[in-house]
């Protein structure tokens, strides 16, 4: 693959963009700190802004990787950031990406998500020149799987007790495209 590492990306609503420590407020309020949006991911809400702060330094150091993508979804409206995608991993061999995301409440079922995702397959794809992108669900949790769907993945298949969130040991949702999907 051909990294290029967190560059600022657009969509119609939004602008995908690194975050830094000063975003430290905004992201503990608008998600990191809620339970809700959490619920079915593999960290636990944050409980303190300073918790918050730690990590965006530790996202902020790790942007001179040219393999280290993680974007905060600012809206283009009012600079808001209601969210985050960024790889949760990568494999060299089969030029392929693992996707993660987060999105605030506030923001649920508007359409954000499917929006920052399919910006982020295409990037992947036309410049980064990954042969495949995944992401994956707890069968729990249908709203992601939707998103995923919205953006042309296709269910592979359900590993049973395959992944662990903060609801314990969870059955775990394969969507995938390839390249060849995406321009067919």
């Amino acid at each position: 693959m051909k990294h290029k590492g967190t560059v600022r990306l657009e969509t119609e609503r939004m602008i995908l963009r690194r975050i830094c420590v000063e975003d430290a407020p905004e992201i503990y309020e608008n998600w990191a700190s809620d339970p809700e949006v959490t619920k079915f991911l593999t960290w636990p809400p944050h409980a303190s802004v300073s918790v918050t702060e730690k990590i965006c330094r530790m996202w902020s150091d790790s942007y001179s990787q040219p393999d280290f993508y993680h974007w905060g979804m600012e809206l283009k409206s009012d600079h808001t950031l209601l969210g985050n995608i960024s790889t949760v991993g990568i494999n060299e061999e089969m030029n392929e990406v693992t996707i993660g995301y987060c999105l605030g409440k506030k923001w649920w079922h508007q359409g954000y998500m499917s929006e920052a995702l399919n910006r982020i397959i295409d990037f992947f794809f036309e410049e980064v020149d990954a042969n495949r992108v995944q992401s994956d669900h707890d069968p729990h949790n249908p709203h992601s799987g939707m998103v995923m769907k919205k953006c042309g993945m296709t269910l592979e298949g359900t590993l049973r007790q395959h992944a662990h969130n903060n609801q314990g040991i969870a059955d775990d949702c394969i969507y995938g495209i390839l390249k060849s999907d995406r321009h067919a």
